[in-house]
């Protein structure tokens, strides 16, 4: 079995200068517009902002497998069926050369100014597409005996506003909330999300990365949560693809 991650602190920092570079450029396209950017809506929607990290993980999955594999990242090759609703677009899916689907991975990113509606936003996301997901994958929409591993990824803004607490949090006026958000910052509720995404067992690996907004300089990045990191992320889908290629071998020299 091959797990190789490669330099993926290199890369990851590359990614993230990517980042950064292409959401100032896409600010400044809606500016020459002179169109209105609530929100900097135009940085975070104005082409493909992940795309160094769709090329890190989909370089990863290619040095992992064993065998040739489809890894789809383009628009018209990344629509899955769903169980809820038609369908879904995700940013990398993983196809063998048998049709067996491998792997399917969402990236995300939540910048400032405005934090609060935009995180409950991506927890909804998140967690409404893995039931959505999963439950298409149990009624064989993927066909049967498939072992898909899926991902979330989401690069946070590292910001005042993003490191601190709110100032004024949404308590239920009628039961307590979850202990574990009090004082929370949004790096830190992105971090409690990802791993109980993983810990529910909606998510196979999902981890939280902070990032400074440097006009993409430095790529400097740092993980939010204590139980995962970036290296391990990194890990879980290339020992995925490893060894369901592997697995995929040993059934045909056995032929």
């Amino acid at each position: 079995m091959n797990i190789e991650i490669g330099d993926y602190p290199k890369n990851a920092k590359k990614a993230v200068r990517f980042f950064w570079r292409k959401k100032r450029e896409a600010q400044k396209k809606k500016q020459e517009k002179g169109t209105s950017d609530q929100g900097q809506r135009g940085g975070a929607t104005g082409g493909k902002n992940l795309d160094g990290f769709v090329d890190l993980i989909t370089d990863i999955i290619k040095k992992s497998s064993s065998q040739p594999l489809t890894v789809c990242t383009s628009t018209k090759e990344i629509t899955l069926p769903g169980y809820f609703r038609s369908s879904k677009r995700w940013d990398i899916v993983v196809i063998d050369q048998n049709g067996r689907m491998l792997a399917a991975i969402e990236l995300k990113s939540l910048g400032g100014p405005s934090y609060g509606n935009n995180a409950n936003n991506r927890c909804e996301e998140a967690i409404g597409n893995a039931v959505d997901f999963r439950t298409a994958q149990r009624e064989g929409a993927f066909g049967e005996g498939t072992s898909s591993f899926l991902g979330y990824l989401i690069l946070v803004e590292d910001d005042d506003k993003s490191s601190a607490p709110p100032k004024n949090p949404t308590k239920s006026p009628h039961f307590d909330n979850d202990p574990i958000f009090e004082g929370a910052s949004y790096q830190k509720r992105m971090a409690i999300l990802c791993d109980r995404l993983v810990q529910e067992e909606l998510y196979d690996a999902a981890i939280a990365i902070a990032a400074k907004d440097d006009g993409g300089k430095s790529g400097t990045f740092k993980d939010l949560s204590e139980a995962s990191s970036l290296k391990k992320f990194l890990l879980k889908v290339a020992a995925h693809i490893a060894t369901e290629t592997e697995v995929d071998d040993s059934r045909e020299n056995s032929t």
